[in-house]
């Protein structure tokens, strides 16, 4: 029979609890008669327990984290540890594990918190909260691998090691290692997403890294006039379309402040701070990105803001440090800055990259 709700699929699950543990928890292990683990993202550590067997504590199944004093049961963990948002997509994963029949929509049980709605800024925060620090993971290894050296990100961008893909309304869901980038707007508040879906057996000189599916890219939540940032924006800013192009900069230029608008639209679009006077606009090189720039340009020249656009060489920034290397990329940009700024930025990363 079906399971009908969450305590069903919960009980059933706690039958499983070491296979579940095993699966869902790998990065930690048994020790007694708990599973111990960072925490239900599957962090490596040992401050999360899960009991695996019918203790005088309770049933099996259970989990609680020392560090934090959360604690909940296996669906709690598949949440988690897969990245999901509505709990229909964890009963799903649920009933997958556990080798059941997939619900129907009508019938899904009521979550106990209601769910967010998909795309929306809510959802968003969910994903970001759900993934881990970037350092050690495959998402650090990707953007190595495109010349991302040493990385002065700040915080921006995350990992979630199983985040859903759905390559559209009547496919079926999969996982996909992703960066999860975090979208703000000029107050620091999280207003979207961005997942860039990576291939976890390797790079390559075709996809650079992204995994095999149609659409690697997405966003999500409120997008118009906020971006991925890097550094905190003041009297001088770069702006540009991409996480990768902004972070191939910031090797040269570590403490200029950035913002990736992931769309030419959305980089015209940009909203520009009271404090801005100077504003970088790293173009790249097409149509799109030659009327982002224009676009921008007018709107920050109206505002009092000086503006002056980067082009690359090739089709983007990432491009040019891939192709010609860090040393190149700088002295492309000495020129292009202003005298003081070059003092202010550029020195500062000659010293510290060599």
């Amino acid at each position: 029979m079906m399971p009908r709700d969450a305590s069903e699929l919960a009980h059933r699950l706690a039958r499983e609890a070491e296979a579940v543990c095993r699966r869902y928890l790998s990065n930690g292990r048994r020790e007694g008669r708990y599973w111990l683990v960072g925490d239900a993202r599957n962090t490596p550590g040992r401050s999360m327990f899960v009991r695996l067997t019918v203790s005088p504590k309770g049933p099996p199944g259970k989990w609680t984290d020392a560090a934090t004093h959360e604690h909940g049961d296996l669906l709690d963990v598949i949440r988690e540890s897969c990245g999901l948002i509505n709990f229909h997509d964890v009963a799903d994963e649920a009933r997958r594990f556990l080798s059941l029949p997939r619900s129907e929509p009508e019938s899904a049980p009521k979550p106990s918190r209601l769910p967010a709605q998909t795309g929306s800024p809510e959802a968003a925060r969910r994903l970001i909260a759900m993934s881990q620090p970037l350092m050690r993971t495959l998402a650090e290894t990707y953007l190595r691998n495109r010349g991302i050296t040493p990385l002065h990100e700040d915080g921006a961008l995350r990992f979630h090691p199983r985040c859903y893909y759905r390559p559209d309304d009547h496919s079926p869901t999969e996982t996909w290692p992703a960066m999860i980038a975090r979208v703000t707007d000029l107050d620091g508040r999280i207003t979207g997403a961005h997942r860039t879906w990576l291939d976890p057996d390797g790079f390559d000189s075709i996809r650079l890294g992204k995994a095999p599916i149609d659409t690697p890219r997405r966003a999500m939540g409120d997008l118009l006039g906020n971006a991925v940032r890097f550094g905190v924006g003041n009297d001088v800013l770069a702006a540009g379309e991409g996480i990768e192009t902004m972070l191939s900069l910031r090797c040269v230029l570590p403490t200029l402040p950035m913002a990736a608008a992931l769309s030419a639209n959305h980089l015209a679009a940009l909203l520009l701070s009271a404090p801005l006077r100077r504003l970088y606009i790293a173009r790249d090189h097409d149509a799109a990105g030659d009327g982002a720039a224009t676009a921008l340009t007018e709107r920050a020249q109206s505002a009092g803001v000086e503006a002056i656009t980067w082009s690359p060489r090739r089709g983007d920034f990432n491009e040019d440090l891939r192709a010609f290397g860090l040393d190149a990329l700088r002295a492309a940009l000495r020129v292009e800055l202003v005298p003081q700024d070059v003092a202010r930025f550029m020195l500062l990363a000659t010293a510290e990259t060599g």
